[in-house]
Parts: structure tokens; C-alpha cells; sequence
């Protein structure tokens, strides 16, 4: 990576994308953050300008809207366009149903943004990065991509969706210096569990009870020693859980 990298990270404005845009800031990389609540994101923004002096470069973006991907990606100014490293960060769950009593807009939702989505954004970041000879893919994946738990049908396979792409993304840039990590975290306290309940606070408070989750700077934490390693090394895939936690359903409540 180099001294001051260009850095473009989606589902920016909260949880793991925010926390990865502390630590890169801090370390005086130029970000772009992409997110749909600019609201959100213009809090974050200005909050990490008065901390480290450099402001973002912000971008009002829907992951799952194709042709607003590519557009905001073949616009960015010239300063901004040298995108290194690419954090596919964007994603959430929707519903906890079996899949025979799913809700088909939870689905399409999922399906739109935690896969599609990731594959319009790295479409269209991915070609600069080969022809200048540099950068890195980052996708954040999901322990739920290996391991199916009940209710999680659709979830689970957009995150098995992602293992698969990172994986395929590996054999189809052997023989250039790109490099791809997927990080799957297990159980990280975000705002996760209050989409997947759709603002069900109780319900999602209910899922970490009596459990230390991982927090978004734990799992920051990781994105960011993948990132600054010497070139020649690929940290390839990182399984990333709480004590407590030993599977997708096996988890230890005090």
C-alpha cells in the first residue's frame, strides 16, 4: 500500500464501514465513502476532517443501482480516480423466516445489495486497478458464507455468493499484483440485527445478550492489517469470531 492510498468504501456511513474509515483516516489515506444516508455520512465526514485534517471525498450511492455505480465511479475527479484499495463493505440481512414463509422483498433486497451490489461496484473499480498494476479488493463476508444457521436461507446464500466471488476474483488476477481478502466476521454488535428485525430494537438487543460480540473496530482492525501488509503477501481469508462464539448457532451465554 502506498503512503497515502486512495481508499473507496461502501455501507460507509455506519458499523464496519465507519469504523474501517476512523482507522484508514487516521493513518492519512484519502477516502471516498459511498453510502445511501448522507446524512449520516456528512456527520462522519466532518467528524474525521476536525480529528485528522483530511477530508473524504463523499458519495451519495446506492450499491444496488448499476448504472449509478458506474456513473459515480467514471466521475470521480481526476485526484480522486486511482482508487488502491476497494472495501466491498455494503451489505445487510433482512427477516429471520423460513424460507417457505420468506418475504420476497427481504430477499430481493439482500440479494440486490450484499451480491449484485458488490459485483457492480468492483466491476467498476477493478479494470483501473489492472491497468495501472496496483490495489486490492477487500470484500467482508460473513461467517454465515460458510455455514448455514435456521431462518438465515437467503442470507446465508448471498454470503456464500461473496466466498465464491472472492474466491474466483483470486484465480482471475493470479499473474497481476491485485490482491483479494475476504474477511468474514461471526456475531459484531452494529446496526445489523436492527435491520434484520426491521428496527426491532428489543428483538436485536436479544441476539447479543450475554454475549461479548465483536465490535466494528475489531473487525476494522483486521480490514486494515490485510491492507497494509508488504505486496508479496495476500491475507487471503480471515474467519474472525468472538470468544464466545464457535459457530453460526453454537454461542456461549453468560
Amino acid at each position: 500500500m502506498s503512503s497515502t492510498p486512495v481508499i473507496l468504501i461502501t455501507g460507509a456511513s455506519s458499523g464496519i464501514g465507519a469504523a474501517c474509515a476512523t482507522l484508514f483516516a487516521r493513518s492519512g489515506a484519502r477516502l471516498i465513502l459511498a453510502a445511501r444516508r448522507q446524512d449520516r455520512l456528512q456527520e462522519l465526514a466532518l467528524d474525521l476532517e476536525q480529528a485528522f485534517g483530511n477530508p473524504p471525498y463523499l458519495l451519495a450511492l446506492d450499491v444496488r443501482d448499476r448504472a449509478e455505480v458506474q456513473r459515480a465511479v467514471q466521475t470521480l475527479p481526476p485526484e480522486w480516480a486511482a482508487i488502491d484499495i476497494l472495501i466491498n463493505n455494503a451489505g445487510l440481512s433482512r427477516g429471520l423466516d423460513k424460507l417457505h414463509k420468506g418475504v420476497i422483498q427481504d430477499w430481493e433486497e439482500m440479494i440486490d445489495t450484499n451480491l449484485k451490489g458488490l459485483l457492480y461496484v468492483t466491476r467498476a473499480v477493478l479494470p483501473g486497478m489492472v491497468e495501472r498494476g496496483r490495489g486490492h479488493v477487500v470484500n467482508i463476508g460473513s461467517i454465515a458464507g460458510r455455514q448455514t444457521y435456521p431462518g438465515g436461507n437467503v442470507y446465508c446464500a448471498s454470503k456464500a455468493a461473496v466466498r465464491a466471488i472472492s474466491e474466483g476474483l483470486k484465480l482471475d488476477l493470479l499473474g497481476t499484483p491485485i490482491r483479494v481478502t475476504e474477511i468474514q466476521p461471526g456475531m459484531v454488535e452494529t446496526e445489523f440485527s436492527e435491520v434484520r428485525f426491521h428496527g426491532d430494537s428489543s428483538r436485536a438487543a436479544a441476539v447479543y445478550q450475554g454475549v461479548t460480540p465483536l465490535t466494528a473496530m475489531d473487525v476494522a482492525e483486521v480490514v486494515v492489517f490485510a491492507a497494509t501488509r508488504p505486496p508479496h503477501v495476500n491475507i487471503s481469508e480471515v474467519l474472525l469470531l468472538p470468544t464466545d462464539q464457535a459457530s453460526t448457532t453454537l454461542v456461549h451465554r453468560h
